[in-house]
């Protein structure tokens, strides 16, 4: 458990909070933003961070440290023939097998040891034993897909594990990182997320993030324990004056709100050009609220939104990247803008460094190589910075 000590008002007294002994931050908003209609859940969560004595900038991450659920953990310990109170180590000391279970482990994703194992008594899983070979490697994660620890143990009730030899076989619970939604300037004792959380059903069970349906189902009433996760490659320009733009569909538009929040609270004069994407309109329009106003404010210069599914063909945030592409080219090349993408690394955002360059190269009259030379610089002159997971 967290140290939910108060600290000291003294102002000379280190702040007792560490990435091993994170703050006990309290959950003090928790709203779904998309509709009952949308494919998604999709909430907004605000962390009450009174007294913690630390600090981040917008652009950063915040570490959030979940416990499992109850449930999965109830599961497992029948399974494991155990009554849940065998002491076990976790945490360089000892705890009961339910607590450890609960704070200590990951307990969903089976790893290489604990398949090893079960492949090596249980006489029913030749096929598990093969794929554990060297050369099968693809082969296995393709099997493993949807699969969790609980369907190994239920799949081979004749495996038996001693309750220390199984979490000896489990990897430690790490913290999961979020974008930061808002700005300390704004919000002095608060730090927010959008989130969206993980539930879907695979092998007959229903699945659920770790860490996303412990803050939207279970965090209410317990400490969540956060700490600060620094991005240095990935805040505002030093320039109040250079504008920026800004690609982030989905829950990748976190930062962006803050960074909006930011030179508002600083009276920056740069302009700000935010792409966002969704599936709907009318259901996943996150933060819709905050960037009318915004763009009332005149904070927010330009807003281009892609909805993928309001229409037969889909559009993304690159297709509207494409479709501005003279005037990406005059922020960019007359305007000395900043370019900024945050979300999901496996397409979306090499589609969008596809884009970029298309436009470099289209509209500033370059050559490919030209153009790949131009994006490359604005990477070395830290004007094109990515934050992709």
């Amino acid at each position: 458990m967290p140290d939910t000590t108060a600290p000291s008002n003294s102002a000379t007294t280190t702040p007792p909070y560490t990435r091993a002994n994170p703050f006990p931050g309290k959950l003090v908003v928790n709203r779904r933003m998309s509709g009952p209609e949308s494919e998604k859940d999709t909430r907004h969560f605000e962390i009450d961070l009174t007294g913690w004595g630390l600090s981040f900038e917008v652009g950063d991450s915040m570490a959030v440290y979940p416990t499992n659920d109850p449930e999965l953990v109830e599961a497992i310990i029948h399974l494991l023939g155990a009554n849940g109170d065998e002491p076990v180590p976790a945490a360089k000391t000892q705890k009961g097998l339910r607590d450890a279970l609960l704070r200590d482990y990951s307990i969903t994703q089976p790893t290489p040891k604990l398949l090893k194992a079960i492949a090596s008594r249980a006489s029913a899983a030749p096929l598990l034993g093969d794929l554990l070979a060297a050369d099968r490697k693809q082969d296995l994660e393709t099997y493993l897909w949807g699969m969790e620890v609980i369907d190994f143990l239920s799949e081979h009730p004749s495996v038996k594990f001693s309750p220390e030899e199984f979490v000896g076989l489990l990897t430690k619970l790490q913290p999961r990182l979020y974008s930061v939604a808002s700005s300390l300037r704004a919000f002095p004792e608060q730090v927010h997320f959008i989130v969206d959380v993980v539930r879907y059903e695979s092998h007959g069970r229903a699945r659920k993030g770790v860490c996303s349906a412990f803050l939207a189902e279970r965090a209410d009433n317990v400490p969540v324990p956060v700490y600060p996760s620094s991005a240095k490659h990935f805040h505002l320009p030093d320039d109040l004056a250079a504008p920026i733009i800004m690609v982030g569909p989905g829950t990748g538009v976190a930062p962006f709100r803050a960074f909006l929040q930011e030179r508002q609270a600083l009276g920056a004069t740069g302009k700000n050009w935010l792409f966002f994407g969704a599936q709907k309109q009318v259901c996943d329009y996150a933060y819709r609220e905050d960037f009318d106003q915004f763009q009332r404010d005149g904070i927010l210069s330009r807003l281009d939104c892609a909805w993928s599914r309001d229409q037969a063909h889909k559009i993304y945030v690159q297709n509207k990247m494409l479709e501005n592409g003279p005037e990406i080219w005059k922020w960019l090349e007359n305007e000395g803008a900043h370019f900024f993408v945050c979300g999901d690394a496996r397409r979306m955002a090499k589609d969008v460094d596809a884009a970029l360059r298309t436009i470099v190269q289209e509209h500033g009259g370059k050559s490919v190589a030209e153009a790949n030379e131009y994006v490359e610089k604005l990477k070395s002159d830290k004007r094109y910075k990515r934050d992709v997971y």
